[in-house]
């Protein structure tokens, strides 16, 4: 398995927190590697989350819950 992590978005505020605004795959879809899986936000930054690898999306988070920078949002298996 292969964790794909919310990004770094803060340097300056390792602490602080973002939300996935939106998946674009859903639990269990096979995915191929550099495919869309989500935008993530943290302030009035949106970043997309593409996938590492082939395989198949195990999401770990909901959509609009506070996460931290570096926190797993899904795997690829």
């Amino acid at each position: 398995m292969i964790d794909v992590a919310f990004p770094e978005l803060s340097q300056a505020e390792p602490d602080k927190e973002g939300i996935v605004a939106t998946w674009f795959v859903s639990e269990g879809e096979t995915v191929a590697a550099g495919q869309l899986l989500a935008e993530v936000q943290m302030d009035k930054v949106s970043v997309e989350v593409c996938s590492p690898a082939d395989g198949v999306v195990h999401v770990a988070v909901a959509e609009q819950v506070p996460l931290r920078q570096g926190q797993v949002i899904a795997t690829v298996s």
